[in-house]
């Protein structure tokens, strides 16, 4: 999906920009390519840089309730120091590396319902332009998708999934927002939690996975909140038997919050199963920064997600999912340009 626009500070007869990305989604620390193609204006101009800058939509918590926006993470100038002739067409090839921690947007080719995408800036003539923005596909790491598999084939189903503005201490989080990617319990934990949130804060080396369970309150009690953080190297995904593993790591977490209480003190040093580390830390929501034996078989995360993404009802064809978050998607973009427009004009 392209979107065009012409320079709005150079008004009619300026230069227009597209950028066109590579198909296909791109993983974190992958690289993302393409081209940047320029039709210039009614006279010769000078290209003083073009900058392609990664946004998200994001939302953010404050005393009156939540507000979205969108947020730049990563900013990249990929040409300039150049002059663009009179109705000169030319392409800019590009690429560059994703941020580690850049939020995914689709599991198995289905939407997650994330904003994600590449803004281009044009450098003319002393005046900026950020008029062109393209949808960015995101797909999980293996370990990444090998993590929601195992949830999905333990019985956890896909609820929703956002971005929130924030920082979750005592980890190595480097953006400034990080991802939630909730779920409905599996049945044999549904009688002690409402709903199990996943981040996952990934780098060179692993992954840090932190987990968060919205424990059920009985009668006479409040319900709260529980986290611990796990972290798994990315060489451990063929070695490792996740369902046992996040099983595991799930039990952990609500039995461990049922023994400490609610208001729970931060912990360390737990042997996780595989050799993973874990680290636990429990609080309420809103502090700290983010808010059954056995091992059950049932479908993965990737029909899961086919099946609730979007807020469509068990059955839908994945396909149409995908489809409906791709056109809300487009619509936002679309919906930010002309909001900017409308703003230059004022």
């Amino acid at each position: 999906m392209v979107f065009k626009r012409l320079l709005g500070s150079l008004g009619v007869g300026g230069p227009s920009v597209d950028t066109v990305l590579d198909p296909g989604a791109v993983a974190p620390g992958g690289v993302v390519a393409g081209q940047v193609h320029l039709q210039g204006g009614d006279a010769d101009f000078a290209i003083e840089h073009i900058t392609l800058e990664l946004v998200a939509r994001v939302e953010a918590e404050h005393d009156d309730g939540e507000a979205e926006g969108m947020v730049a993470f990563h900013r990249c100038v990929v040409a300039g120091g150049f002059r663009l002739a009179e109705g000169e067409h030319r392409s800019v090839p590009f690429s560059f590396a994703l941020p580690w921690e850049t939020p995914i947007t689709e599991l198995y080719g289905q939407g997650l319902g994330i904003v994600l995408g590449v803004r281009t800036e044009l450098g003319v003539a002393g005046a900026e332009d950020k008029g062109d923005l393209d949808p960015l596909a995101v797909r999980p790491l293996p370990a990444q998708e090998a993590i929601l598999e195992a949830l999905g084939r333990l019985g956890f189903g896909f609820r929703s999934a956002d971005l929130e503005l924030g920082h979750i201490g005592g980890t190595g989080q480097q953006l400034p927002f990080y991802q939630e990617i909730e779920l409905a319990p599996a049945p044999q934990y549904a009688h002690r939690v409402d709903e199990i949130e996943v981040t996952f804060l990934a780098g060179p080396t692993g992954l840090e996975v932190v987990l968060e369970a919205d424990r059920r309150g009985g009668f006479f009690s409040e319900g709260h909140d529980a986290l611990n953080r796990f972290t798994v190297g990315h060489h451990d995904v063929d070695r490792t038997d996740w369902a046992a593993e996040v099983d595991g790591w799930i039990r952990r977490l609500v039995e461990h919050r049922a023994s400490h209480g609610p208001y729970g003190h931060a912990g360390g040093g737990l042997s996780a199963q595989g050799g993973h580390d874990s680290h636990g830390a429990y609080g309420r929501r809103g502090e700290g920064g983010h808010h059954g034996d056995g091992h059950h078989s049932g479908p993965g995360m990737g029909t899961a997600v086919a099946a609730g993404a979007a807020g469509l009802a068990v059955g839908v064809v994945g396909g149409m999912v995908a489809a409906e978050v791709v056109d809300e998607v487009g619509d936002f973009f679309e919906g930010d340009e002309e909001e900017e427009g409308e703003g230059d004009e004022g």
